[in-house]
């Protein structure tokens, strides 16, 4: 019997970023789900505080060189690669120099305080998705984790639906206990349009609530079950999980909650 497999896409990953919370369960989740026999990929933006050149980043040119319009604007889209040690698990870096490289404004790794976090959010998905549908690999499980990585549902049920690449994947998101600390700009709807979601769905979209929380609504929208990675989520986040029916656990960021995550998985395989 084939292994199954499990795609992550992190909003961050240790020891690529310096180690946090939300790093470290990037790193610990995909080498406890390999230590539970599945086959995993993983993942990340290229940040500007990683370090390249002591993590051994090296290009993929066979996945880079696509250009994405946001804005009316070009991004080249680049990807770099790595194993992560010792697991030797292998994490895509999605990079390009407008969104991702360091700034001296940056409030933290992320850039979490940047006016143009829906571009960024864009970008990561919609390139992280068309690369990940490349390397032709189909997984049972795609988890993803983060603000950065919201858009990324969206973008496999409704824009990279057609081939068998995504078909028969669950989808889990994971709300982390850090947010954007700037507002999400309300033309992502028209940016969205622009890379092509159909306007049947901006319309979905736009009728939810337009708060803090826009990013994780559209996430949870799409999701086949979600994670609280906080023992005091949102009450509205709940409420919107609830109201959708899917299912949902709560986890204290501080444990090990490695085979809480494996058993929600074992759940959702058996709807």
């Amino acid at each position: 019997m084939a292994k199954q497999r499990i795609l992550f896409f992190s909003q961050e990953i240790a020891p690529y970023l310096p180690s946090s919370e939300n790093s470290k369960l990037g790193k610990e989740l995909p080498v406890a789900m390999q230590g539970k026999k599945y086959e995993v990929r993983t993942f990340m933006p290229n940040f500007g505080a990683v370090n390249e050149r002591r993590n051994q980043l090296h290009e993929v040119i066979r996945l880079s060189g696509v250009n994405i319009v946001i804005d009316d604007a070009d991004h080249p889209l680049i990807i770099k690669v790595a194993s992560m040690q010792p697991s030797r698990i292998q994490v895509y870096f999605v990079d390009n120099d407008d969104y991702f490289q360091k700034s001296d404004d940056d409030a933290d790794d992320l850039g979490s305080n940047r006016p143009d976090n829906d571009e960024r959010a864009i970008f990561y998905a919609k390139g992280a998705v068309e690369t990940a549908e490349k390397l032709r690999w189909e997984p049972d499980m795609i988890h993803v984790s983060g603000w950065i990585s919201a858009l990324i549902p969206l973008y496999i049920r409704n824009v990279f639906n057609s081939g068998p690449d995504f078909k028969k994947a669950k989808i889990v998101y994971t709300v982390l206990r850090q947010e954007p600390t700037a507002p999400i700009d309300p033309a992502i709807f028209d940016k969205l349009a622009e890379n092509d979601v159909k306007p049947e769905d901006i319309e979905e979209l736009k009728k939810l609530p337009f708060d803090s929380n826009i990013l994780h609504r559209m996430a949870i929208k799409y999701a086949d079950g979600v994670v609280f990675n906080t023992n005091d989520p949102d009450p509205e986040l709940v409420k919107a999980v609830e109201e959708s029916g899917i299912p949902y656990i709560t986890l204290d960021p501080e444990a090990n909650n490695a085979e809480k995550y494996f058993n929600f998985y074992q759940t959702l395989k058996e709807e």
